[in-house]
């Protein structure tokens, strides 16, 4: 049997997986079992942040588990508190839980704000206000803080403690923090899942202002938006506002799983020993991979990512078969007149690898995508919008 048939018959079926194998990649070009290259514009779901076998990030990851794959937390290591260093540095935050994805981010994230919470007001307060059309993981909690009542369907009850407004209404969101006892507001600055959509200035100010107003956490979740992918390592810095907390994971380590969960100066000292934990959290090798990627997000970068978004929005804005590009930076979703899966099948069969968030085509390349690639990418794409 070949693999798919392989897959099948061993592996849960829990994904519609595209009628592909890759085998090998190189940056931004991917390569199948019969040795048809393509243009990869979704970075493992911007995850591969350098591309796919980034010489950088090979090494980094080499030394390190040629020195020490793992120890756990009950020791010291240097990769986990280097990484912490930096992030704290480039952030302004205090302290750092590593744990090994954006669920478990987020976990922490919102354990963090009601234990913030039950100890300044009282465990009646635990309610926490995300948005409509977000999403923040597959685990029973992240589940319920998910405001997309298709996810919830199947695995009832869920966590409770979850109420959910629309994104950029301020008067829906300040009736709910008086109606709620409230932890935290929780929301992505751009929602990834939920078609690509970034939140508006005015709207995030508000909810920075509520939670000031009234001891509340603002959370901030940045596992697809962190990392450079917006045009800024982190997308909260384009608002001009600071969240009390931030969840990142995805592209932070370029390829192996990191989740991370920064604390303000407000919430560094809400854990204490014993309180939260994570036998893999700060894994050696996958720190060492995130280093290599965070030295290398400096601010030239991000100007390069800024020019590239402004091409494809240029490029895409009007169109054939385009109706609308949101998003900020390389995460960008397009809807389009013809069916999105449709489009998807014809740029794979024409060499590019696009994938889909709702009923948008949605883009996210690596960060270091060459523009002559990006160029080819955009007319394949352009092409299908158009069905030619």
């Amino acid at each position: 049997m070949d693999v798919k048939q392989l897959d099948g018959q061993y592996i849960a079926g829990t994904y519609a997986r595209f009628p592909l194998q890759i085998v090998s990649g190189k940056g931004a070009l991917l390569t199948d079992e019969q040795g048809k290259e393509y243009i990869d514009m979704a970075s493992g779901i911007a995850v591969n942040t350098f591309g796919a076998c980034d010489p950088v990030w090979v090494e980094a990851v080499t030394k390190q588990a040629n020195t020490l794959q793992h120890i756990s937390n009950l020791y010291y290591t240097n990769p986990c508190v280097e990484l912490a260093q930096m992030l704290c540095e480039k952030t302004g935050m205090k302290k750092v839980f590593f744990g090994n994805s954006g669920a478990e981010a987020n976990e922490c994230a919102i354990k963090a704000a009601r234990l913030y919470a039950a100890n300044q007001k009282g465990k009646e307060y635990y309610t926490i206000i995300t948005l409509q059309n977000s999403f923040h993981g597959r685990t029973i909690t992240t589940l319920a803080a998910t405001g997309q009542d298709g996810f919830h369907n199947d695995f009832t009850p869920l966590t409770e403690g979850f109420v959910y407004c629309p994104a950029n209404d301020i008067e829906a969101l300040t009736a709910l923090v008086k109606q709620y006892k409230c932890a935290a507001i929780m929301m992505e600055p751009v929602q990834g899942e939920g078609g690509v959509l970034p939140l508006t200035q005015e709207f995030v100010t508000a909810a920075r202002n509520l939670c000031d107003e009234n001891d509340m956490v603002l959370i901030f979740d940045e596992v697809q938006t962190g990392n450079g992918r917006t045009g800024s390592l982190y997308a909260y810095m384009q608002f001009g506002i600071t969240p009390d907390v931030v969840s990142t994971a995805k592209g932070l380590a370029g390829g192996l799983p990191l989740g991370a969960t920064l604390l303000s100066e407000k919430m560094q000292n809400v854990f204490k020993p014993g309180s939260h934990g994570s036998t893999f959290g700060g894994n050696p090798v996958c720190c060492a991979g995130a280093i290599s990627i965070l030295s290398r997000l400096t601010d030239d970068l991000m100007e390069e990512v800024k020019a590239k978004s402004a091409y494809v929005f240029e490029e895409l804005a009007s169109a054939d078969g385009v109706k609308s590009v949101s998003g900020m930076g390389l995460m960008i979703g397009i809807e389009t007149r013809r069916d999105a899966s449709q489009i998807v099948a014809d740029c794979m069969a024409n060499g590019v690898l696009v994938i889909k968030a709702k009923n948008k085509v949605r883009l996210l390349p690596p960060l270091n995508i060459t523009n002559e690639q990006l160029q080819k990418a955009i007319a394949v794409l352009k092409a299908a919008c158009k069905g030619a």
